[in-house]
């Protein structure tokens, strides 16, 4: 019955559309998001990523976008599972009541200043581990069959978990043999020989025993090793950032010691201040990037990344490669966002501004105060080719229709539109091999005309200066005139800071390659 109900193996949209709205009163929109946030996990190749644009942009009512979206489908266990680990940022009453650390004190991670934090479970290993063992017998329940259950949806000592359950958990869980550096996904290692016997896979049922299956998992599994308190524990140091004087913060940048196929490397940035730090770098691409607690900075990372978190800035402008999954932006004041990517997330921000070109609504979770998002206005050399390289394209661009997912849903009043009378574009300083010449899609009509407008008045005025029929040291005099009243202007926006920054540092304290 499933099956014909577009339900399992492969649960279709209209399918998930009726459950969620109908039976879990959700509304269309958040529906969606959770189908297609579980999509943009997946490793989808650039080339399906590229023609699902492309026939969503060709889309030209909402009936036909509908249409489209109707022939999406996910695996039906794995997008269970996608679900069930939604609870894993869910705050237990009782703990929080008696004054107890969830999952409990031990598993607090070091932040990234070096102090042990528990507040972003999101980025938390221990926490992942903490989840993830003391769900694991409710996890495997959800991915039996019917008949596997008892009355009361357990299981029982003879239940039996399905190869294709394995094959879900897969989505969660990777591994690797006697320490190895080759990563596998679970269910590869499931079917092992040698494991047979601790896991309870029998060759005639072609399923697993639950216990024995249980009990194999909770030996085996570990923290990520390739994840962020090991990167911080023992990555590889990275000498990106130049060590300012009179501060006592020191900047850090790590990234994982070793890259192995398969895994997503991890390159972690804090402390950076008052400098300009620029990178187009191996080490980067299809990195997952963490960018915590700089200050009074401008970042330029022009690489294709997989996903950015940048937490706990302030006054920095962030430009970044095109980015294949998500970029939030959390507990950050006065901070520029420059980027084209999948996805933008924004929690606890005040006063940010985002120029983006995303194939997806903006996400503006709790806490947020003063956003700002504008059209994407700058480009550098090889962005039309990272951009292939990620599979994002120019179209659909949803970057002036932001979705509020939070408690102040129907206050819109947290964001605008950037006026057009406030938009000039950004130049990126820097030389590089590339066919890229101008912003990809180009720019709205009413931030196009701004410019247009502004540019004519710059020629009006270059006209009226050479026609006023000025002496030489009438034009000397009013040569320094214009430039005082240049560098005043420098000073009072902060732009001194950053073209002094564009200075490239002396020969003794040069950033390192990498």
């Amino acid at each position: 019955a499933g099956a014909a109900e577009g339900c399992f193996p492969r649960l279709w949209w209209p399918r998930w559309r009726h459950i969620a709205c109908g039976k879990l009163q959700l509304g269309r929109g958040l529906a969606w998001l959770y189908f297609e946030l579980f999509h943009s996990l997946l490793r989808r190749d650039p080339p399906r990523r590229l023609e699902w644009a492309e026939a969503e942009a060709a889309c030209a009512s909402a009936d036909e976008l509908e249409q489209e979206r109707s022939k999406a489908g996910a695996h039906t266990l794995q997008f269970l599972l996608f679900l069930y680990v939604q609870q894993v940022n869910k705050v237990s009453l009782r703990t929080s009541l008696i004054g107890e650390e969830w999952p409990s004190p031990r598993t607090k991670s070091p932040s990234l200043t070096g102090k042990s934090t528990s507040e972003n479970k999101n980025w938390n290993d221990q926490d992942h581990h903490a989840f993830v063992q003391s769900h694991l017998s409710d996890m495997l329940e959800l991915l039996l069959e019917p008949e596997q259950l008892t009355a009361s949806s357990h299981a029982t000592h003879s239940s039996l978990v399905s190869y294709e359950a394995v094959c879900a958990l897969s989505f969660l869980i990777e591994g690797t043999v006697n320490k190895s550096m080759m990563v596998h996904p679970l269910h590869e290692l499931a079917l092992w020989q040698p494991c047979h016997g601790q896991n309870g896979y029998s060759k005639v049922s072609k399923a697993f025993s639950f216990p024995k299956l249980e009990s194999w998992l909770r030996s085996c599994l570990m923290t990520n090793p390739f994840g962020m308190t090991a990167c911080l524990k023992s990555g590889k140091k990275l000498a990106w950032a130049q060590q300012v004087e009179g501060t006592t913060r020191r900047a850090k940048i790590a990234c994982n010691t070793c890259v192995v196929p398969e895994v997503f490397p991890m390159v972690i940035m804090s402390q950076v201040y008052k400098q300009t730090l620029a990178k187009s770098s191996d080490t980067l691409v299809g990195a997952h990037v963490r960018i915590h607690r700089c200050n009074e900075s401008f970042i330029y990372l022009l690489s294709p990344l997989r996903s950015v978190t940048i937490e706990k800035c302030r006054n920095s402008t962030f430009i970044l490669g095109p980015v294949q999954a998500s970029v939030h932006v959390h507990s950050c004041d006065n901070v520029k966002v420059i980027v084209v990517c999948h996805r933008l997330c924004l929690s606890s921000t005040a006063g940010c501004t985002f120029y983006i070109l995303t194939p997806t609504q903006p996400l503006i979770l709790s806490g947020n105060q003063a956003v700002s998002f504008a059209p994407f206005h700058t480009h550098y050399p090889m962005l039309e080719d990272h951009m292939a390289q990620v599979g994002l394209a120019t179209l659909p661009n949803y970057w002036d229709s932001p979705m509020l997912v939070c408690k102040e849903s129907s206050d819109t009043s947290v964001f605008r539109l950037l006026p057009p009378s406030d938009f000039y574009t950004f130049v990126i300083p820097f030389e590089m091999e590339g066919d890229t010449t101008e912003t990809p899609g180009g720019l709205p009509h009413m931030y196009q005309k701004a410019l247009s407008q502004r540019e004519q008045k710059v020629q009006i005025w270059q006209k009226t200066v050479k026609e006023a029929g000025l002496t030489k040291d009438q034009r000397k005099q009013f040569q320094m005139l214009v430039e005082n009243k240049f560098y005043e202007w420098l000073v009072q926006t902060g732009n001194r800071q950053q073209l002094d920054s564009l200075v490239p540092p002396a020969v003794g304290s040069k950033q390192a390659a990498g």
